[in-house]
């Protein structure tokens, strides 16, 4: 592919990055891409290594040398074809997916990975300039109807492949906009909701239908879920007047933490925090927003929610910013001949974590301390880790000062209240019973109601999101009409 000997010729490049002074005054991205150019290079170094495992190490199985080639030999047009084949949104895929693909580059075994994301990142933002990405508007309607509870990249992507393939689709979303945690959950620093947009466009030529602000269903008393909605709809009714449902919401429960202190004013979940921030990026008015200005803010959970908590706080003018890990700090290079092609454990450094934070590894929250109902400490205790066991440190406890505490530790489980609704069979971990058989895949115990995305499978990547969604529309596809022409 590309250049015979382009990997023993030409150095990984980077993306850049726009000084951490610039970019800390905005909430617009803030990464550089590659130029064309620059962009041929790097697809130079992917070899011909006759068994390209970065295609199964990446979820949406990419054809990854044929665009590299493509892209090699100028031919972008058809390159933005080859991704499309297998990814509905290569927009969100290139900004903030952690590029497992580039984990499995056979190049990784000794060297540096091709920098596959860069160009990903490359092709689909070309094809959006040169106005290649285009509506695919079926050629016949089926007069079969499907609801797709959910719009993130799952609900998306399902809802696409079911309108190309010619059903009328309408998409339920509980919030104000399209876009489930892509819109709500992540910063717009690091993918802007523009590109959302123009995918909401594109799919409403192809003939979707969005509702939003439109709950399915009921949510907990007391539930801390973002919940925007004006309006509900029931089980029953989507039932009822649709031929088949597809539920793609996310696994929004958020892991808590049980500790003294936990009802304090100043203790929140991320998922309070973030989606008030991406609504007032969008123009609207909150009262009460959650804001980390001059505030000494600690965040529990080292994944990459806690990593935008931390831009996000540093952003707001925080005076300090420091983020915990459970876990100990992992090696700073992996173990490659242990590791490859899987995804391996190693130390990870965001660009948040470039812009300003102290990083703390082997620790855990003890108490919430406060004054008068308002938090102004966390107690903790440092770990030791010994055969996968942890136990404390003796004379490790220490208070660090804190005004605002934000709980990142993941989440557990869709809410349980939908899947009741419809009285969907769920696993042990409280999430959608549905196998992925070839035959009768992503179907739940309930005739014509089906699962995919994070509500099947729990907490993932955007791009197993997509997997999911477009495997699922396949499924439902074979259950309308006998048969499927669209790809798994």
């Amino acid at each position: 592919m590309g250049k015979v000997t382009g990997f023993m010729e030409y150095e990984r490049l980077e993306e850049g990055y726009e000084p951490t002074t610039k970019r800390l005054k905005n909430y617009k991205e803030f990464v550089i891409g590659l130029k064309p150019e620059e962009s041929k290079v790097q697809a130079a170094r992917c070899m011909d290594c006759g068994t390209p495992f970065c295609n199964s190490g990446c979820p949406v199985n990419n054809v990854i040398p044929d665009f590299n080639d493509l892209v090699y030999r100028g031919d972008w047009q058809n390159a933005i074809t080859v991704l499309h084949s297998t990814n509905n949104f290569p927009e969100f895929t290139g900004r903030i997916c952690p590029a497992p693909c580039e984990a499995a580059c056979t190049l990784n075994v000794n060297a540096d990975a091709v920098g596959i994301k860069s160009i990903e990142h490359a092709i689909i933002d070309r094809a959006w300039d040169e106005g290649w990405v285009k509506p695919q508007i079926a050629a016949h309607k089926t007069g079969k109807t499907v609801a797709v509870v959910g719009s993130g990249p799952a609900g998306m992507a399902a809802a696409q492949q079911l309108a190309r393939a010619g059903h009328s689709v309408t998409v339920f979303e509980k919030n104000d906009r399209v876009g489930g945690l892509l819109r709500y959950g992540i910063p717009d620093f690091k993918m802007e909701k523009s590109h959302i947009d123009r995918r909401v466009k594109q799919m409403e030529a192809e003939g979707v239908v969005f509702r939003t602000s439109v709950l399915v269903g009921e949510m907990p008393k007391g539930s801390k879920v973002t919940n925007w909605a004006k309006e509900t709809v029931s089980a029953e009714q989507l039932k009822a007047e649709f031929d088949a449902v597809l539920l793609a919401g996310g696994s929004e429960q958020s892991r808590d933490l049980p500790v003294p202190g936990r009802d304090l004013d100043g203790v929140h979940f991320a998922m309070e925090f973030l989606p008030q921030q991406n609504k007032v990026n969008a123009g609207d008015k909150l009262k009460g927003q959650l804001r980390a200005d001059g505030k000494h803010v600690v965040v529990i959970g080292g994944g990459d929610t806690g990593s935008d908590c931390v831009g996000t706080s540093n952003r707001h003018g925080a005076a300090s910013v420091v983020q915990f890990e459970l876990m100990p700090m992992p090696p700073e290079v992996e173990d490659r001949p242990l590791t490859w092609p899987y995804w391996p454990i190693k130390l990870r450094t965001s660009s948040s974590h470039e812009e300003g934070c102290q990083r703390e590894f082997a620790i855990a929250t003890k108490e919430f301390l406060g004054e008068k109902g308002k938090l102004t400490g966390v107690k903790t205790v440092r770990l030791e880790w010994q055969g996968g066991k942890m136990t404390e440190v003796p004379g490790s406890e220490q208070v660090l000062k804190a005004d605002m505490a934000l709980l990142a530790m993941g989440f557990v489980n869709p809410v349980a209240t939908m899947l009741d609704a419809f009285g969907v069979d769920k696993d042990a971990r409280g999430n959608a019973r549905a196998s992925v058989d070839l035959v009768g895949g992503y179907k739940t115990n309930v005739d014509k109601v089906f699962a995919a995305g994070d509500v099947r499978r729990g907490q993932s990547l955007v791009v197993w999101a997509i997997r999911e969604g477009r495997q699922a529309a396949r499924a439902v596809d074979e259950f309308l009409l006998g048969s499927s022409k669209l790809p798994r």
